[in-house]
């Protein structure tokens, strides 16, 4: 029985197995392990030992907003698996990128035809931008699976669940409101008026899940409804509300997309392929149309239109929404095209996908330097009080003060004690690394102090200060 397992699926166990090589190997260095994943730790951790709920998840980065809480709580069995050690939810997340190929194969499949699947599942195993957003844990990592899974329940007619999947969607990222549209166009194709019990039941369990974070903002004066209304009317650097004014921007934001996922950032190839992919869609729309493919294709281009509305930068991990429709549509066309074609043009995307993977690096290391660090600091406090401070320009304190009281180290707050001695970390990248007189306040409020020692790991510097009574 298993040997005839083995030999009707054996592509698609070594796809999955190359997807699970390519975000599970030496995660512990390539893991991301900076001040979102730090704050996420602590805030577990108080969860799954001291019995703290929480109402709100983890705060965006424009506009002072806070998402739901539900990512916390999705990776809370991780870390205590994992016995509080970071990995562990990283290697959830990993494994969640690993489920998210064999989605793309298994609703491609359904959709569209078994070649585009394999296709479409191999390309996202190996895609280098997938698999970054794959190997370490945050909150947008989790977007593609659970946007996926969105839209098909959707075209399913399994509104509850969907809606589930949509709640862990928007508690990823708000973009995920971008997926509303195409869903309701299903909603509407369905037959809705066969569903009105279903459908009310799933909005009614959506407005449930937005329970802790209207309790957040009942005891805070109700902060996050205040920024997300300031967001949406002080619109100078946020969003134009005006659709058509997204429409010169399209074409940009399409070739950064598919240069991100399908060239390995690599800005010629890129472009080749959104030409590619652009008349691929072309040539499925003339010849090959059907309502999964407009779906994909709507899901698309509302992406692009929203996404066109922000007036910020775009960032990879902003278009999480729409990493699997661009595998799958891609997919789709080639499997389309004869097979000699077929064959060279996945030869020429998977020749420069793989060239861009991130083993071509070395590991970023960034937990291990940071254990190290604190290593370091605690051996050198000569196990007595301590403050601890960070000067980093794209980084924050949690990671160090997270592993400091896994170690139970005696470190203070500045606010509740100010001790004999204060280690500062110094991240040197666009970073006067000179402690004293530094206007930060983790620094100044120590009073007049002396470096007394220093080191300096990885290119990162560490002093130990103490008080300077003679202020010399």
């Amino acid at each position: 029985m298993l040997k005839k397992f083995l030999t009707k699926n054996w592509l698609i166990i070594l796809i999955l197995l190359i997807a699970s090589f390519c975000r599970l190997y030496r995660i512990s260095g390539y893991m991301e392990f900076l001040g979102d994943q730090g704050r996420d730790v602590v805030i577990v951790r108080d969860f799954l030992k001291n019995g703290n709920l929480f109402f709100i998840g983890p705060q965006t980065s424009i506009g002072n907003m806070y998402l739901g809480p539900f990512y916390y709580y999705l990776i809370a069995p991780a870390l205590l698996v994992a016995n509080f050690n970071p990995v562990g939810p990283a290697i959830f997340v990993a494994l969640l990128g690993v489920a998210t190929a064999y989605l793309i194969f298994f609703i491609t499949k359904k959709w569209f035809n078994p070649k585009a699947a394999y296709i479409a599942a191999f390309l996202y195993a190996i895609s280098p931008t997938a698999i970054k957003y794959s190997n370490f844990s945050w909150n947008p990592n989790i977007m593609p699976f659970f946007a996926l899974l969105f839209i098909y329940l959707m075209t399913e007619k399994r509104y509850l669940w969907a809606c589930l999947a949509f709640v862990m969607c928007l508690n990823s990222h708000y973009l995920a409101l971008l997926l509303l549209p195409t869903a309701f166009i299903i909603w509407l194709k369905n037959s809705p008026r066969k569903y009105v019990k279903e459908t009310l039941l799933a909005i009614l369990i959506f407005m449930l899940s937005l329970i802790p974070q209207l309790l957040f903002d009942l005891k805070h004066q109700g902060q996050n409804i205040k920024a997300l209304a300031i967001f949406f009317t002080q619109r100078e650097t946020t969003v134009n509300l005006k659709a058509y004014k997204s429409l010169p921007v399209i074409p940009s934001l399409f070739n950064q997309i598919n240069t991100d996922l399908l060239a390995g950032k690599n800005s010629t190839h890129g472009l080749i392929i959104s030409i590619i992919l652009f008349l691929g869609l072309i040539y499925l729309l003339i010849k090959h149309r059907n309502q999964n493919l407009l779906y994909c294709v709507f899901w698309y281009l509302i992406g692009l239109i929203g996404l066109g509305l922000y007036k910020q930068h775009i960032y990879s991990h902003y278009f999480g929404f729409l990493f699997p429709v661009v595998f799958m549509l891609m997919a789709y066309f080639l499997s389309k095209l004869p097979k000699l074609l077929t064959t060279i043009l996945l030869i020429y995307l998977s020749i420069i996908l793989i060239s861009a993977n991130p083993f071509r690096w070395p590991p970023n290391n960034q937990l291990k330097t940071t254990t190290e660090i604190v290593d370091l600091i605690i051996n050198n406090s000569n196990h007595q009080d301590f403050n601890f401070a960070l000067l980093a320009k794209q980084n924050y304190d949690p990671p160090y003060r997270y592993l400091l009281s896994e170690k139970n180290a005696p470190v203070k707050l500045l606010k509740d004690q100010i001790t004999e001695q204060l280690f500062v970390v110094c991240e040197p990248f666009q970073i006067d690394c000179n402690p004293i007189n530094n206007p930060e306040w983790s620094i100044a409020a120590f009073g007049w102090a002396k470096i007394d020692q220093q080191w300096e790991i990885n290119g990162i510097k560490i002093f130990k200060l103490i008080h300077n009574i003679s202020g010399v």
